[in-house]
Formats: structure tokens, C-alpha cells, sequence
């Protein structure tokens, strides 16, 4: 089974990119499930039902997203009525919506988890402890389990996944908009890559125009952060997995540029 994970889709061109360039890479690549990280997707800040629909008409079949959730007052519809939709598991009982889910995919059961991590982030419950209980309980109904977790740190995304090396099929990161270059396999069978990077405009800073976010450093003055425009590419990973044993069998970043 292969697994195409999409990173931040960031804005309008984010969701460009994966309208013009997801259905080519299904096919070339013979994907059979798309996740994509959400949570930036609505004007770099959060995400709408109308840009949920947009995003999964374009073939994406999982929605995952991390502490921009609340940014768009109309997520609580998404919350309560798509269970296509992840928010992180690690918020306190009683939250809306669910923080992870099983999708029926050429009549196997995969498993998608949404977490965040809690180093330089909002103080969520701990994800930790939170990861652990539900990878006990994905596990009896399917060994095919797929992590993003929303995090800071590098630190804290690699000790997730050491944590769930051979328990789950792959950890990987989201957040800090910079797709890094340490793709591997851990001993038990789990892939992993720290952060898959972002799906948007590249010429910018973390998806942003460049000019606002220097007078913020320079000055430190509030700016207004628009999304930028240029060099679009959609960031991400592509996970080869085993089916019966669930363990990956590769794990290769993607980087493609829209033309």
C-alpha cells in the first residue's frame, strides 16, 4: 500500500497545487490513500468546510491539522459533521470532533492519528501518554497506522516515534514549514521524516510575503502576514507499507513544483 502525505497546505496556492498536481501524482506514483495537513488552508490561518470540500474534491481522503484549528470560527461545523476531518488527539475529553480515524482503502482498514506535541506549542494534554493508548486500540482492529504529528520540536517528534517504532507504520512531522532530510526507517519497522514541509508559495517566509515578516523582526511591530504568491510547490512524503505486517517498507520525500 503506498501512502502520499501532503504537507501544510498553505493558502490559495496551496490548494492550487494540490488540485493541478495530486491527480498526476496518484497515478504515476500509484497512491492509494492521500493525507494532507489542513489547518493552514484557509488564507494561511485555519481551515473552512468550503476548503475542506475543495481539498478532498481534489483527491485528498484524510484531513489532518494541529493548533491552527481554531483560527476559522466555521471549523466547529467540520468538527461535528466530517469525520474525514482529524483534529490532535491530545485535547482534553469533551472537545469537538474526533483525533483519529479508520478509512476503509482497497477493503483494508488504515488508521490515521493526528497529534501535537506540547514543547514551544499550546499546553495540550500530554501527547505521549495520549499516543500510546490509542495505538493500543488501532491496533485491534488494524496495523496499518499513520501518524502526523503537529510539533515544534525536533526532539519531541523523533522521541514520538522511537516510542512507536514497530507499533505504528510511519510518524511524520508537521509545522515548522522546512521538509527535512532525515527519511529513514527505525529498527521495528516505522518510517519517519521530522517535518514534511509545506504545499505553497516557497518564495516567502514559511508561506508568507517576505517584507511584512522582516519589518516584525526588525521593528517588532504587529504586520500583517499575507500569503505569498511565487514558487508553489507541494511538499510532502510517499510511504511504501506492508499491508500484513503494517511495518514501511519505504519512505521518500516529495517535492513537486507547480507550473
Amino acid at each position: 500500500m503506498k501512502l502520499l502525505f501532503i504537507g501544510d497546505i498553505v493558502g490559495h496556492p496551496g490548494r492550487r497545487a494540490v488540485k493541478e498536481l495530486l491527480p498526476r501524482l496518484r497515478t504515476a506514483r500509484g497512491v492509494d490513500l492521500v493525507v494532507a495537513n489542513g489547518e493552514n488552508s484557509a488564507g494561511g490561518s485555519g481551515i473552512t468546510p468550503k476548503m475542506a470540500d475543495e481539498i478532498f474534491s481534489a483527491g485528498v481522503d484524510v484531513i489532518t491539522s494541529g493548533d491552527h484549528l481554531w483560527d476559522q470560527k466555521e471549523v466547529m461545523e467540520l468538527l461535528a459533521n466530517e469525520k474525514r476531518f482529524l483534529r490532535p488527539l491530545n485535547y482534553p475529553a469533551g472537545t469537538p470532533g474526533q483525533g483519529s480515524g479508520i478509512f476503509q482503502i482497497r477493503n483494508a482498514p488504515v488508521a490515521v492519528l493526528n497529534l501535537q506535541g506540547r514543547t514551544f506549542m499550546p499546553d495540550l494534554d500530554n501527547p505521549f501518554c495520549a499516543a500510546r493508548a490509542e495505538v493500543e486500540r488501532l491496533r485491534t482492529q488494524t496495523k496499518i497506522i499513520f501518524v502526523d504529528f503537529h510539533a515544534e520540536a525536533t526532539s519531541e517528534k523523533i522521541a514520538m516515534a522511537r516510542m512507536l517504532d514497530g507499533r505504528v507504520s510511519a510518524v511524520v512531522g508537521t509545522h515548522t514549514h522546512v521538509q527535512t532530510a532525515d527519511e529513514q526507517i527505525f529498527p521495528g519497522g516505522t518510517g519517519y521524516l521530522s517535518d514534511a514541509g509545506f504545499t505553497g508559495p516557497h518564495e516567502s517566509v514559511l508561506g508568507r510575503e517576505i517584507e511584512p515578516v522582516i519589518q516584525r523582526f526588525l521593528t517588532g511591530m504587529p504586520q500583517r502576514f499575507e500569503v505569498a504568491r511565487e514558487r508553489v510547490y507541494l511538499h510532502g512524503a510517499l510511504i511504501e507499507i506492508d499491508e500484513l505486517s503494517g511495518k514501511a517498507l519505504s519512505i521518500a520525500r516529495v517535492a513537486e513544483k507547480l507550473t
